[in-house]
C-alpha cells in the first residue's frame, strides 16, 4: 500500500468552536489562578483526548457534585447544567464557574422567557445528552415537552390551551431539525419560533463543509468522540451527501484501514469539541501509507470568540 496516491480533502471550519475554545480555556487559566487541584462536573467537552490533556494539568473530572471536597473550585462543563447544580453549590459554599457555552445559555434565556410568557415549550433534542438535560432542567418538571423525531411530534400532546413555543439542541443535524420543526409547524400553526436559530453557527457551518466535500470522496473520516453529537450528526450529513463510506474515529490509532481498500480521495473533518492535533495526527498515518496530496476547502470563515467568566477576567485572565 505503501507510495499508493491519496488526495486528502479536509473540510472547512472543522474541530474547535468558540463555546469549546473557551471552556478549556476555563479550565487552564482555573488551574493557573487556583492552582490544582481543579474539578470539573462531567467532561468538559466530548472528547477523551481534551479530557485526559487537562487531566495531566490537575483538573479532577466527577460525575456529580457530591465527590467535589470543600474548598475547593469546580467548573460546571460547556453543555450546561440543570438549575439545580449552582443551587447545590451554593448550599455547599463551593466557588463554582460556569463554563457553559453563550450560545447553549440563550437557549436557556429563551425557555425561561418563553416559561415566563405562559407558553408550554417543545423541545428538539436527544433524551439523554448532557445539553438537554441542563435545559430541560432550568423549568419546573412537565413545563418543557422533548421531542426527538418525526414521530414524536405526531404522538406529542401538549398541555390544553396552552399557548406553544420551541427551542432546539444546539449541536442537531440541519436538515432533520428543518423537518422537524415544519411538522410541529403544521400540526401547531401558532407555535412560536426562536427569535434566532438556536442550531449553533459551528454545527452548522461543520455540516454544511462536510455537505459540500462529500460527493468527491470516496470516503471520509470524522474526528470525534462517539459521545459528542455534533460529531456524530457530521457522520449521517457525510452518508445523506452521497459518500456511503464515512466513519467516526476518535484517533489515528482507530482507522479502520480495511475499510479504507481503494480510496483514492479522502475527506477529513472533525467535530467542534476535536483538537487539530487530532486531525494532523490522521494526515500522518495516511502519510505513512499512502503519497498523499493535501487540499484544503474552506466554505466559510468563523471569527466568534467568547469572553472567559468575569471571576477569570478578574485574574488577568481574558486576553
Amino acid at each position: 500500500m505503501q507510495g499508493k496516491p491519496l488526495t486528502i480533502l479536509l473540510a472547512g471550519p472543522r474541530g474547535f468552536c468558540a463555546g469549546v475554545e473557551r471552556a478549556i480555556l476555563i479550565v487552564e487559566r482555573a488551574l493557573e489562578v487556583y492552582g490544582a487541584p481543579v474539578y470539573v462536573r462531567h467532561e468538559i467537552v466530548h472528547n477523551r483526548f481534551v479530557v485526559e490533556s487537562l487531566e495531566a494539568k490537575g483538573a479532577i473530572f466527577v460525575k456529580e457534585l457530591d465527590e467535589v471536597p470543600s474548598g475547593v473550585p469546580v467548573i460546571f462543563s460547556a453543555h450546561g447544567v440543570p438549575k439545580s447544580v449552582p443551587a447545590e453549590a451554593d448550599r455547599r459554599e463551593l466557588l463554582y464557574v460556569d463554563a457553559t457555552c453563550p450560545l447553549v445559555s440563550k437557549v436557556h434565556r429563551e425557555a425561561e422567557r418563553h416559561h415566563a410568557q405562559g407558553r408550554h415549550i417543545v423541545m428538539i433534542g436527544h433524551a439523554g445528552h448532557p445539553e438537554v438535560v441542563g435545559t430541560l432542567g432550568q423549568l419546573p418538571p412537565g413545563a418543557i415537552s422533548l421531542v426527538e423525531s418525526l414521530e414524536d411530534v405526531a404522538r406529542l400532546e401538549p398541555p390544553a390551551g396552552k399557548r406553544l413555543s420551541f427551542v432546539t439542541q444546539t449541536t442537531l443535524s440541519v436538515d432533520d431539525t428543518a423537518e422537524i420543526v415544519a411538522a410541529l409547524q403544521a400540526r401547531f400553526p401558532a407555535i412560536e419560533a426562536p427569535r434566532k436559530e438556536d442550531i449553533c453557527y459551528a454545527t452548522t457551518n461543520r455540516q454544511q463543509a462536510v455537505k459540500a466535500l462529500a460527493p468527491e470522496c470516496d470516503a471520509l473520516l470524522v474526528v470525534g468522540a462517539p459521545n459528542s453529537s455534533n460529531s456524530r450528526r457530521l457522520v449521517e450529513v457525510a452518508q445523506r451527501a452521497g459518500c456511503d463510506r464515512a466513519y467516526l474515529v476518535q484517533r489515528a490509532s482507530d482507522i479502520d484501514w480495511a475499510a479504507l481498500e481503494g480510496v483514492s480521495t479522502l475527506g477529513i473533518t472533525a467535530g467542534a469539541s476535536a483538537p487539530d492535533v487530532l486531525v494532523e495526527e490522521m494526515i500522518a498515518a495516511c502519510r505513512e501509507r499512502y503519497d498523499v496530496t493535501l487540499q484544503e476547502r474552506v466554505q466559510t470563515r468563523e471569527d466568534v470568540h467568547f469572553k472567559l467568566p468575569r471571576v477569570l477576567q478578574g485574574a488577568g485572565a481574558d486576553q
